[in-house]
């Protein structure tokens, strides 16, 4: 079977590839994209695989788009972090979708499923996921959000207080966060995850590599190409740039 992903956090393509060799060694994952715009390319340029694995936010907007750009023509099971209420939406419309953080026995019974399905037209039409979106933008409810982390510290663990940290950061595949005392801690979870619990009054994604708080942004600059360059209040191992996409939404909730 070869499985094309759609995800645009690398530490997630990571986890799902090696959750997919596990369950399937014969599994053979054809493409990885990250953005709308890619996938688009990727579906027009390529053989239709067996199956989609298709994540929901993506670096340029959400998955959706891709279905009004072009032709979908593969099972796509749909990979998100919502909650219950709005999932309700993707079990009306018998749409197949997987919960963040995926479960390897959850991604057994998807891929059995699939496999059973395999000589039926599997795909959702494009009525389907039209449904899909209407449904979720008036479902979707803001879960619990975390209020702290226990976190690995030398010897011991650690309790950490969300109002404690001033940004998240991902990259090679390793999430972690940094303290406002300067304190770093690693993160078994992806930004996605992380962005999914967090209170986003308090912190936003910035782009594909950074989550930042609220009370850490010290400055806002423009910079090229419509993008905006943060200073924190905290040190940082690289520029901290607001993506095009989400300077509009940045600048709103800076302005809260």
């Amino acid at each position: 079977m070869n499985v094309l992903i759609i995800e645009d956090e690398e530490l997630a393509v990571r986890k799902l590839t090696r959750l997919l060799g596990e369950v399937d060694p014969t599994l053979q994952v054809v493409g990885t994209v990250a953005s709308v715009r890619a996938s688009v390319e990727w579906l027009q340029t390529h053989p239709a695989p067996d199956l989609i694995l298709m994540d929901i936010e993506l670096a340029d907007g959400q998955s959706f788009e891709i279905f009004e750009r072009t032709t979908v023509a593969a099972p796509v099971t749909f990979t998100t972090s919502y909650d219950e209420c709005a999932l309700q939406a993707f079990k009306v419309n018998r749409i197949d979708y997987l919960l963040k953080p995926i479960k390897r026995h959850e991604l057994e019974a998807s891929l059995a499923k699939h496999r059973r399905l395999h000589n039926q037209p599997e795909a959702a039409p494009p009525v389907a996921i039209d449904a899909l979106m209407h449904q979720l933008r008036q479902q979707i409810q803001p879960t619990e959000t975390r209020r702290r982390f226990l976190v690995r510290h030398l010897s011991q663990w650690v309790p950490v207080e969300v109002t404690d940290i001033a940004y998240f950061h991902s990259a090679e595949g390793v999430s972690w966060f940094r303290t406002r005392t300067e304190q770093r801690f690693s993160v078994d979870y992806t930004l996605d995850e992380l962005e999914a619990t967090l209170d986003p009054a308090q912190f936003f994604r910035v782009n594909r590599h950074f989550i930042v708080g609220i009370g850490a942004v010290q400055q806002v600059h423009p910079y090229f190409s419509h993008r905006l360059r943060l200073t924190l209040k905290t040190s940082a191992d690289e520029e901290v740039l607001v993506s095009r996409e989400r300077t509009t939404d940045f600048k709103k909730w800076m302005g809260k």
